[in-house]
C-alpha cells in the first residue's frame, strides 16, 4: 500500500514537472528562432524576486485561486465554465455599488456587499444553467455569449453609477470610506517591504477549503462528481442530473463573484473603467494546470503571478517584450494537457500489470502441488 501510496504521489507530481520543463525547452526553441538572449530571458525568470514582487505574487495569486476555483466547480462536473470573466464583473459592480452607499457600518457593510457579489454571480451563471437543462444551450456558448452580454451592461450602468472625482478623468462608483476597507496583512518582519498582501487572502484560503470539503467530503459533493463522471449511472443511482448542473452552475458563479472582492476591498476600493480584465480565462488555465485540486490551484496560482511579475523586467533586462509571458503561459497549458493524459496512460498500465501479476502469483498458490513419487 505504501509502494501504491508513493507511485501515486510520483505519478501526480510527473505531469506539472514534465509540462514545465517541455514549456522551458520550446520557449528557448522559440527564442533562438527570433535570435532573441535565451540565457537573459531565463536570468530574469530564475532570479530571486525583489521583496514588493512577493507581495505582488501573493496578491496575483490570492485572485487567480479564486477564479481558478470557480471555473474548477465546473469542471467537476464536466461543465465549462467560461463565463467567469462576465461573472465576476456583474458582481464587483453590484458589490461597489452597494458598499459606496454605506447604508451598513463598517465590517457589516463589507460582508453584505461580498453576500451580494456571490448572489449577483450565481445569478448570472444561473441563467447559462437554465439555458442548458431547459433548451439544451451549450454551457460554453452561453457563457461565452454573457461574457460580452456582462462588459457592455456593466459598461452602461456605470455610466448612471459613476461618480465624478475631480482631477480624474476615471470613471468608477463612490469610493469606500475608510471603515468599509479590508486591511492588509504587513510582511514587514518577515520581509522588508511596506507593500501588504490582501487581507481577504482568508477569503481565498476558506474558499479552497469548503471547495475541498463540499466537493470531496459530502454527498452532494459525491453526487456532483459522479455525474460529471457518467450520467448515465447518477440517473441510475437517483441522483437528478439537471437539477445537479444548475446547482454547480450556481456554485460556480458564487465563487466566480468573489473573484473582485480582494481588489474592490484591498485596492481600488471602488469599481471603474480600469478593472483588470481577463482573470475568468486565466482562472481556466490556472485550474487545469492546478488538476483541480486546491492544493495543486494553489501553486499554480503562484506560479502564474510568479511569471506575471517577473516578466515586467524583460524588456529592460533582456530586450525582450513582457508579452513573451503569455507564450510561456499558453505552452504550459498545452503541455499540461498533454503531461496529464501520457501519465495517466503509463498509469493505467503499471496498474494493469500489477493486477496481472497478483493474479498470476494467486494461480501460481493454488496449483496443486505435485505428489512424490
Amino acid at each position: 500500500m505504501k509502494r501504491l501510496d508513493v507511485r501515486r504521489l510520483a505519478l501526480g507530481a510527473a505531469a506539472p514537472v514534465i509540462a514545465i520543463v517541455v514549456s522551458l525547452l520550446i520557449t528557448s526553441v522559440i527564442l533562438l528562432l527570433a535570435g532573441d538572449p535565451v540565457g537573459a530571458v531565463w536570468a530574469q525568470f530564475f532570479k530571486a524576486p525583489l521583496p514588493r514582487q512577493v507581495v505582488a505574487i501573493v496578491n496575483e495569486a490570492t485572485v487567480l485561486y479564486l477564479s481558478a476555483i470557480a471555473v474548477a466547480i465546473g469542471f467537476k462536473m464536466n461543465l465549462f465554465n467560461i463565463g467567469v470573466d462576465g461573472q465576476y464583473r456583474v458582481a464587483s459592480f453590484a458589490a461597489a455599488v452597494f458598499a459606496g452607499q454605506h447604508w451598513l457600518p463598517g465590517w457589516l457593510n463589507i460582508l453584505v456587499s461580498i453576500v451580494i457579489a456571490m448572489l449577483s454571480g450565481a445569478i448570472w451563471a444561473g441563467i447559462a444553467g437554465l439555458l442548458k437543462v431547459g433548451r439544451g444551450v451549450s454551457e460554453v456558448i452561453s457563457t461565452i455569449m454573457l461574457n460580452y452580454i456582462a462588459t457592455y451592461l456593466v459598461a452602461y450602468l456605470l455610466k448612471g453609477a459613476a461618480v465624478k472625482v475631480e482631477g480624474s478623468n476615471a470613471t468608477s462608483t463612490r469610493v469606500l470610506q475608510e471603515d468599509s476597507r479590508v486591511p492588509g496583512i504587513s510582511l514587514d518582519g518577515v520581509i522588508a517591504t511596506p507593500d501588504k498582501i490582501y487581507g481577504l487572502v482568508l477569503l481565498a484560503i476558506l474558499v479552497g477549503f469548503l471547495y475541498w470539503f463540499i466537493l470531496g467530503k459530502t454527498r452532494f459533493g459525491f453526487d456532483l462528481r459522479a455525474t460529471g463522471r457518467s450520467e448515465t449511472a447518477a440517473v441510475a443511482s437517483g441522483v437528478k442530473v439537471k437539477r445537479m448542473v444548475l446547482y454547480s452552475m450556481l456554485l460556480s458563479g458564487a465563487a466566480a463573484g468573489l473573484v473582485g472582492m480582494p481588489l474592490l476591498f484591498g485596492q481600488d476600493y471602488a469599481y471603474g473603467d480600469t478593472v483588470q480584465a481577463g482573470l475568468g480565462f486565466a482562472g481556466i488555465a490556472v485550474a487545469l494546470l492546478g488538476r483541480n485540486n486546491p492544493v495543486g490551484i494553489a501553486f499554480a496560482a503562484l506560479l502564474w503571478g510568479y511569471l506575471n511579475q517577473l516578466s515586467n523586467g524583460l524588456q529592460i533586462s533582456a530586450g525582450v517584450s513582457d508579452r513573451l509571458v503569455l507564450i510561456i503561459q499558453g505552452i504550459i497549458v498545452l503541455s499540461v494537457v498533454i503531461a496529464y493524459e501520457l501519465v495517466r496512460r503509463a498509469g493505467l498500465r503499471m496498474e494493469q500489470r500489477r493486477v496481472a501479476a497478483q493474479l498470476a502469483a494467486q494461480r501460481t498458490s493454488h496449483q496443486p502441488k505435485e505428489v512424490a513419487a
